[in-house]
């Protein structure tokens, strides 16, 4: 009979969110992947978001982060649809009481991202304006500045 090996859910949830969300980003940094890059980059980003939906201590920010990313690695596919998904999703649980407004204006930039994937210039204009104001708000210079840069990438 097997010997039964005692796994500590609370650790391999607090692991595999952060290491799952870092690995992510590796694929995301990349100027090319591959379409096997493409499809790991997707799955370790949403099985980050779910180990973060499951830990006892996740709060709305860290849900906004994994929504947020989410809805990047959809866009990089060009996924519009799924990427505008995340991002409204991120939108929604960046509203939330006690978000600082660095968040919003990430989910605004999610937004746009996805506007733009989809074609859709109107929408991403939008989106960017609302990113945009947001920024103009954050009284850390470099925050302001990661997302004004960020923004400048969305064509």
């Amino acid at each position: 009979m097997a010997k039964k090996t005692k796994l500590d859910v609370s650790a391999a949830h607090r692991y595999f969110s952060a290491e799952c969300f870092n690995k992510a980003w590796k694929f995301i940094d990349k100027p090319t992947r591959s379409a096997k890059e493409e499809e790991e980059m997707l799955s370790l980003s949403l099985t980050s978001l779910w180990h973060w939906s499951q830990r006892e201590d996740h709060t709305p920010t860290n849900m906004s982060v994994g929504y947020w990313q989410v809805s990047r690695v959809y866009a990089l596919m060009g996924q519009a649809d799924n990427a505008r998904r995340y991002g409204q999703l991120c939108l929604e649980t960046s509203q939330e009481k006690g978000i600082l407004p660095f968040y919003l204006g990430y989910a605004y930039e999610a937004l746009a991202r996805a506007a733009s994937v989809a074609g859709d210039q109107e929408q991403r204009g939008h989106y960017l304006e609302e990113a945009r104001r947001v920024a103009e708000t954050l009284p850390d210079k470099e925050a302001r500045k990661q997302l004004l840069d960020d923004l400048g990438t969305i064509r």
